[in-house]
């Protein structure tokens, strides 16, 4: 028999969405680069005498995240985790795929995923809609997102102005 669950609504996004230090962050990359993929998204739960850190990463060659690829990363993970002093000894580490509403934060997802829809938060946009992606243009460190609303009418946001930018996915 299951022990029971209780859910809070809200609750674990403002906990799972708590604050990852730029060391933290930047070690993970490094480490998750070395191994031969890419970071999407490091968030940090749990409490502070147990923290989780939840790793969200992707293949540099575009196919599907295994079970493999996350058991590796991990592994890569713990060791330097463990010596880093980054995170209680106690900690929790998860390694996963994006999933189906990944995170977009760099110009090349903007460019990988042109097509797709994506809920997309922004004030040049009028807060948080739904878009389709066309593409990225722009100079590096100036990028803007190239993207159509409903109407069919084309925006072009720079992604400085993006708060937050997700694949849509629909059941």
């Amino acid at each position: 028999m299951m022990p029971p669950h209780f859910f809070v609504p809200g609750l674990w996004r403002r906990q799972l969405r708590s604050y990852v230090s730029d060391d933290l962050e930047t070690l993970i990359e490094q480490e998750v680069a070395a191994a031969g993929y890419e970071v999407v998204e490091v968030r940090r739960g749990g409490s502070k005498s147990r923290p989780t850190v939840d790793v969200r990463i992707d293949r540099m060659d575009g196919a599907a995240v295994t079970v493999e690829d996350c058991a590796l990363v991990s592994r890569a993970l713990e060791s330097v985790l463990d010596a880093s002093g980054l995170v209680s000894q106690r900690y929790v580490l998860e390694v996963s795929s994006p999933g189906v509403e990944r995170l977009l934060r760099r110009p090349s997802d903007w460019k990988r995923f042109a097509g797709r829809t994506a809920k997309v938060l922004s004030s040049q946009l009028g807060g948080r809609v739904e878009i389709e992606i066309v593409g990225i243009e722009g100079e590096p460190g100036a990028e803007a997102a190239v993207v159509r609303d409903e109407r069919g009418t084309e925006h072009r946001v720079p992604l400085a102005e993006v708060k937050e930018a997700r694949l849509a996915f629909h059941w």
